[in-house]
C-alpha cells in the first residue's frame, strides 16, 4: 500500500489528498419509489421490499469485513430513504457480529454513523 501511495505521489502530487468520499456525492440517493421498482416488490408482489433488501445488503457487506466504505455508506443512505429506521440499521449490522466478528461490526457501525449522524431521524 505504501509503495502504491508513493507511486501515486510521484505521478500526481494532488493524489496525496485524494478521498473517495468525494465520489459519493456524485451518486444520488434514489427515491424510495424507484428502489421499490428496481429492487423491491413492484414486480414480485410477494417478494421482499426495498428496505429489507437493503438491510440484507448491509448485513452482507458487514460479513465481508465492512471493507467497502463507499458501498456501506451508500447502502445505509439508501436504506434510510427506503424507510429503514436507525435502530433497524444498527440491529442489522449488530446481528452480523456473530458471523463476521466484532471488528467488522464495529467498522460497519462507524461507517453507518457517518451517514446517520447527519440524518434527523428521531425514531432511533
Amino acid at each position: 500500500m505504501a509503495q502504491a501511495q508513493e507511486m501515486a505521489k510521484a505521478l500526481n502530487p494532488g493524489l496525496e489528498n485524494f478521498s473517495p468520499k468525494g465520489f459519493e456525492a456524485l451518486w444520488p440517493t434514489m427515491p424510495k419509489e424507484v428502489m421499490e421498482l428496481m429492487f423491491g416488490n413492484a414486480v414480485n408482489k410477494d417478494g421482499l421490499d426495498a428496505k429489507t433488501r437493503l438491510l440484507l445488503t448491509l448485513a452482507g457487506l458487514t460479513c465481508q469485513g465492512a471493507q467497502a466504505d463507499t458501498a456501506v455508506r451508500q447502502t445505509v443512505r439508501h436504506a434510510l430513504e427506503a424507510g429503514a429506521k436507525k435502530q433497524e440499521i444498527v440491529e442489522a449490522i449488530g446481528q452480523m457480529s456473530v458471523f463476521a466478528g466484532i471488528p467488522a461490526m464495529t467498522r460497519a457501525l462507524e461507517l453507518a454513523q457517518d451517514v446517520m449522524g447527519d440524518n434527523k431521524d428521531d425514531e432511533t
